[in-house]
């Protein structure tokens, strides 16, 4: 199964080098569109493998596979920190900027800063209940809070042409405006997260029998709980700094793969990163060959395939009995 996933992989990553707006018969423009288009399949497959394997470890976590990396609240979080950074940036005086700031660096800043709040609104809460219904619904809480938030300062934004259309560009999700610096920015974080949830694995596993089973076998619960979240946090902070919001990524893709690799987490891990990243450089193709003035946004792309997806996904498990 890796193998192919591996291969089809390249093919979509060769294919997304052929597609889009531009002419590379022009050996003028060809080398420059070969650049912009790998950074475009670099930023997609980093930030669909970093929600897919968020939505291995939550759903591990909580045990249920419907559950998505948005439920924690860090994604949303990470989409407020960008759009603050978008607005401070925009209307702060040019003295009042951090002279040793790149401006493309404000806005994966903001987003990182964003997921760090909510994360530890989250540690925060959880110190006084060691509930997964209360990391739930904290989570559910602050997702409420700063989607209520970000639909405010996108309103405010549009009184700038360009400011709004950055802010609306950036909540429905597009990797048209990536750099290498922002590729630089995400790959430790989305590598250091995919070996460190692959090492709780084990731990991951054994809460599938249930909290209290897992207990018996010598798991930190709590433990296993706030690293879970921590890292997940960190992976989709950098999906949303290089990707804006993309939905159902975390969601399908674990869901897809479990019938070919299994449960096992340390099995699954590597399969959504490389499942993850696929899909979303597919989408991005599709967003770029639909023939139109502008740009489909990406997260449309992913809600307009994720929704029916999932949904055949469930009818299939719940006529082979996998779902209570």
């Amino acid at each position: 199964m890796y193998v192919f996933l591996g291969l089809l992989c390249v093919a979509v990553f060769a294919v997304s080098l052929v597609v889009g707006h531009g002419d590379l018969g022009d050996a003028d423009l060809r080398g420059t569109l070969l650049r912009l288009r790998g950074l475009r399949a670099g930023a997609a497959f980093l930030a669909g493998a970093a929600l897919a394997i968020g939505g291995v470890a939550l759903q591990g976590l909580f045990r249920n596979p419907l559950v998505s990396p948005s439920i924690l609240g860090t994604t949303s979080g990470a989409s407020l920190g960008g759009q603050v950074a978008l607005l401070a940036f925009h209307l702060a005086p040019d003295w009042a900027r951090p002279p040793h700031v790149a401006p493309e660096m404000v806005l994966p800043m903001g987003c990182l800063a964003g997921a760090l709040l909510a994360l530890g609104v989250l540690l925060w809460a959880t110190r006084y209940s060691s509930s997964f219904l209360l990391l739930l619904l904290t989570g559910f809480l602050l997702s409420s809070l700063f989607l209520s938030l970000g639909a405010f300062l996108t309103s405010l934004a549009q009184e700038s042409f360009e400011l709004g259309r950055a802010v609306m560009s950036f909540t429905l999700g597009s990797v048209s405006g990536v750099g290498p610096r922002h590729i630089l920015l995400a790959l430790p974080l989305v590598g250091a997260g995919l070996a460190a949830l692959w090492l709780w694995g084990r731990p991951l596993d054994l809460m599938l029998s249930g909290e209290e089973e897992a207990r018996t076998l010598g798991v930190d619960v709590p433990l296993v709980r706030t690293w879970t979240v921590a890292w997940v946090a960190i992976v989709t902070a950098a999906a949303v700094s290089i990707g804006g919001n993309v939905g159902f990524v975390g969601l399908i893709v674990p869901h897809a793969l479990r019938p070919f690799v299994g449960v096992a987490s340390r099995r699954l891990f590597p399969a959504a990163f490389l499942g993850g990243g696929t899909f979303l450089v597919l989408c991005d193709i599709l967003a770029r060959a639909v023939p139109s003035r502008s740009e489909i946004p990406l997260g449309v792309v992913t809600g307009l395939l994720g929704a029916p997806l999932f949904l055949f996904l469930l009818l299939q498990s719940s006529r082979k009995g996998q779902l209570a």
